[in-house]
């Protein structure tokens, strides 16, 4: 193994430091004595191995093939002159991707030689029973990491066995169950991990197969770590756990969620395979154009996976698995639109483009992960005892932790992709070029508008809910009520002030950050609001009344109003104007510099006054301890008698009429619809009992003389006729007036 070693350091010394190794070749070495000094015993076994004929054969081979790469770009002509500007940099990428593609086709003859080299060596290293004896540790070390996944299984089955018995029906026990979980995931990993690599790296091992072992345990390590966090999320469940699906974080159906847990175990895997075999064919002298198609080729495997997964995908919304044809179509066409877009985005990663395939990569899963965090959060946080959200403004702990997310995911999207276009951060701040620039402006206007749509949201789900609130209908006080329909008039108007407070805020501090001077912008806009103020002085006039219509507590949502020929129930305000329904159904947008004076008709009290009319032979007393008694009945309905303040009474007698004695009658009610209702249902209740206690309702009548007796007589015998129906039905006499 130590000869090994040293080959592996020559190899490693021949392959960094080529040139110097051939210019060394043809310049005699300057002997500074002439005594010959014995070299130390590694430099004697380095020296034997480079005298080994395979390995100066080996050597040889390498040296001819770096040779004939660059005679290769100068024959065509792909070296990109050095960038001074963005089109330099720009013709610069393409050649080096034209170059990149030049190479791997150069290389293309060279893989079986590669190969076989790779070959030999690994043949020389590890022969027949080395080889059993490597595959015998890796099966060794995957069982103890197996063996104490069972053992922390065994000593967590009280604590596994809560799980059945616990209840999800509120956001608490939701939230301490999803804790609970996430750390048997964790421990589950961690034992697996102390079992399998944990137990190897415990030994001194050789350094070869250190590497070729512990790489493949981080592959078994690797699949076991994404089940850990599918059983997590996904909750595929099993034959033992009937009811798992309720532990799910992410909303989906079980057969969705076991088919994402194991093809998402199958393509990390692979990746995770595909990357540790392309690093150890390094170790056995493949070169880097090998090694690349190598990864191209399992590449296009992992491609396979993927396009395979977005067409076999189960729907994720319909538990029978029956879906329309319309839903159908839509699914098709979205998985042929993503299979395009794995093609492209291994196409541009085989040529060599980076930048863009990171831009691709982030294009596609800053929006899964977005939309995956948002579902997920939304599920978790329901209301209690509902298996979805329900209808309404969202809470305020799920718009703080999936707004929260978000700008977190975004914000790391950004850094990540900082760091593979290899952007050195501390450096761009220190400098100050136009690229710098821009990308430091880039960067601080991302994280502002996150900052910015964070508060909003945080804001604007406060308000929310507090309107929501305020428009539920319950019973309440009129106090309560007072405060609640204040409420919901003031505060949609300050969530409007405050969404254009933050979005001048926003938009001025992402245009300071891409270095643009906003003091000049910010006279400006003064000049051009006194500009505005001038030119548009109804506009602000109605304005400003609109705000002292507001500090005044002149009207609220949902109570009626008349001012001058507008009248109605508000229903909506702006800056400038309001809305009022009429009870015919117009609608009126009424500015408020033109309302003048304001009639409430729905604030605290209304007095419902009744006027009736009997004859003249009504017992007065009489009636009024009817009215008296009725006005006790209906402030006992249970219908009216929250909205009735006062009881019906009477007053007493009004005025003496021509035919009827005038009885005033009122009452004390809320405004509203119960001021009419309790109206209505008062006269239905007076005639009633009136009817009942033999008083009569006065109504006129018209009796006609004539100019004889026996004409007077028949017109009297008609009028008493007539005024017993409650008709007046007149034929004068010959030679009668009337």
């Amino acid at each position: 193994m130590r000869r090994l070693l040293t080959m592996w350091a020559a190899l490693l010394a021949f392959g960094l430091g080529l040139p110097a190794c051939s210019q060394a070749k043809e310049t005699p070495p300057i002997v500074s004595a002439p005594a010959a000094v014995d070299p130390p015993p590694k430099v004697r076994e380095l020296l034997d191995l480079i005298g080994d004929p395979q390995v100066r054969a080996w050597l040889d081979q390498q040296k001819a093939s770096a040779a004939a790469k660059p005679q290769a770009k100068s024959r065509d002509d792909v070296s990109p002159a050095p960038a001074e500007g963005e089109l330099d940099e720009m013709v610069g990428r393409l050649g080096r991707i034209r170059a990149h593609v030049a190479s791997l086709v150069a290389d293309l003859p060279n893989i079986g030689e590669d190969f076989s080299t790779a070959g030999e060596m690994l043949a020389n290293q590890f022969r027949g029973p080395e080889l059993w004896r490597m595959l015998r540790l890796l099966v060794l070390f995957v069982g103890l990491g197996y063996g104490l996944e069972w053992l922390f299984r065994r000593a967590t089955t009280r604590f596994r066995a809560r799980f059945d018995e616990v209840k999800l029906d509120t956001v608490g026990e939701r939230l301490r169950v999803v804790g609970s979980r996430l750390a048997f995931a964790v421990g589950l990993v961690l034992s697996f991990a102390a079992g399998s690599v944990g137990a190897f790296l415990a030994f001194d091992w050789p350094f070869l197969i250190k590497e070729l072992l512990l790489g493949y345990l981080l592959v078994f390590l690797a699949i076991r770590l994404v089940l850990a966090v599918g059983r997590f999320l996904l909750a595929p469940g099993g034959a033992g756990h009937p009811d798992v699906s309720r532990f799910r974080i992410v909303p989906m159906t079980t057969p969705a969620a076991r088919f994402w847990h194991w093809r998402l175990a199958l393509i990390v895997g692979w990746f995770v395979f595909g990357w540790v075999l392309v690093h150890d064919t390094s170790l056995f002298g493949v070169s880097a154009e090998t090694r690349e198609l190598l990864a191209y080729a399992l590449g296009l495997v992992l491609l396979a996976i993927a396009i395979d997964m977005v067409w076999r995908a189960p729907p994720s919304s319909t538990p029978d698995g029956l879906e329309s044809a319309e839903a159908r179509s839509r699914r098709h066409a979205w998985a042929a639109g993503l299979s395009l877009f794995f093609v492209v985005l291994w196409l541009t990663w085989v040529i060599g483009a980076m930048p863009l395939f990171w831009v691709l990569t982030l294009c596609l899963a800053l929006p899964a992960a977005i939309r995956v965090t948002q579902r997920s959060v939304n599920h978790i946080l329901r209301p209690p005892g509902h298996e979805g959200a329900l209808e309404g403004p969202a809470s305020i702990a799920a718009v703080c932790l999936e707004r929260g997310l978000r700008a977190l995911i975004i914000i790391a999207g950004v850094f990540w992709l900082a760091y593979v276009w290899q952007i050195n951060l501390a450096e761009m701040a220190s400098r100050d070029t136009l690229t710098t620039r821009v990308l430091r402006g880039i960067i601080t206007a991302t994280i502002v508008v996150l900052v910015a749509d964070f508060v909003w949201n945080i804001t604007k789900a406060v308000i929310d809910a507090r309107v929501y609130d305020a428009s539920r209908a319950s019973d309440m006080s009129l106090e309560e009520d007072r405060k609640r329909a204040r409420l919901r008039t003031l505060l949609p108007i300050l969530r409007n002030m405050l969404f254009v407070v933050i979005v001048v805020i926003t938009a001025l501090m992402g245009l300071s950050s891409l270095g643009v001077e906003i003091a000049p912008l910010i006279a400006s806009a003064g000049v051009v609001g006194v500009a505005i103020g001038f030119g548009a002085q109804t506009l602000v006039k109605d304005v400003i009344s609109g705000i002292f219509y507001l500090l005044d507590d002149a009207f609220r949502v949902g109570e009626y109003i008349q001012s001058g020929n507008y009248r109605g129930v508000v229903e909506s305000f702006s800056l400038r104007s309001v809305k009022l329904r009429h009870q015919n159904g117009p609608l009126y947008t009424v500015p408020f510099g033109v309302l003048g004076a304001i009639q409430n008709m729905s604030r605290d009290w209304a007095i419902e006054k009744l006027t009736i009319g009997v004859t003249y032979d009504t017992d007065i007393d009489k009636a009024r301890k009817i009215v008296k008694k009725v006005g006790q009945e209906l402030a006992q309905d249970p219908e009216l008698a929250s909205g009735i303040l006062e009881p019906l009474k009477m007053q007493g007698v009004q005025a003496f009429g021509d035919f009827a004695i005038q009885l005033r009658m009122k009452m004390m009610t809320r405004p509203g619809d119960v001021q009419f209702m309790a109206r209505r249902r008062a006269l239905a209740m007076i005639k009633k009992a009136f009817d009942a206690n033999g008083i009569s309702f006065a109504y006129p009548t018209v009796q006609v003389a004539g100019g004889g007796a026996a004409t007077n007589g028949g017109n009297d015998a008609i009028g008493t006729a007539v005024a017993q129906k409650g008709l007046e039905l007149v034929k004068p006499a010959a030679g009668g007036g009337a």
